[in-house]
């Protein structure tokens, strides 16, 4: 899995009318939680951002704050109901060997004979929730569906991934090969021309 770097200024006070005052310089209010610790209080430039959450990959974050160090992965975030700007973010400082939860992207694979009939394919899940050490975490999943044909759908149970645990219920369909309009109208006349000729 990649790693992106982001850069924190600590923050010495905290509270909403600190937390105004950063986001009009620009700034996000961050958290960063750790087991046993108090959280850590920072803010992160607001543009920063960018590469790390308006994606559809998921990264490991190194955080530099004042020049100090820390492995760690993003927890939550909060957005502004109306600007939709990011107003918060919360972070989970990773130690090694200590197992984490990530959501990682599913990749598609292959070709699916359902498909290639006339069916649609449809994406019912984009991400899956698994565990594992961060090192073992991968950038994707990968979702075979070169089985797939027309009304059948590749489920979480169908996913083999090396190393790390899947969380999603194992009966959940991640895709699935729907028929079409255009399949169906054909189907219907042709039993209509079927049935005429009888």
């Amino acid at each position: 899995m990649k790693t992106i770097l982001l850069k924190g200024e600590m923050r010495s006070e905290v509270g909403s009318r600190t937390a105004k005052e950063l986001r009009k310089e620009g700034k996000v209010p961050c958290v960063m939680y750790a087991d046993g610790k108090p959280g850590i209080h920072f803010a992160i430039y607001q543009a920063d951002f960018k590469n790390l959450v308006y994606t559809h990959n998921v990264y490991k974050v190194k955080l530099d704050l004042d020049g100090n160090m820390h492995s760690a992965i993003l927890q939550d975030m909060q957005f502004h109901p109306v600007s939709e700007a990011i107003i918060h973010a919360d972070f989970m400082e990773v130690a090694e060997g200590k197992k984490v939860i990530m959501e990682i992207p599913i990749n598609v694979v292959g070709n699916s004979p359902g498909v290639r009939a006339g069916g649609k394919l449809v994406k019912k899940i984009n991400r899956l929730k698994v565990r594992g050490l961060l090192a073992d975490m991968p950038d994707y999943i990968d979702v075979s569906i070169d089985t797939l044909e027309i009304g059948q759908s590749a489920k979480v149970k169908d996913v083999t991934a090396d190393k790390i645990e899947i969380l999603d219920s194992p009966a959940n369909a991640i895709l699935s090969v729907k028929t079409t309009r255009a399949l169906m109208q054909a189907a219907a006349e042709e039993k209509a021309s079927t049935g005429k000729k009888k």
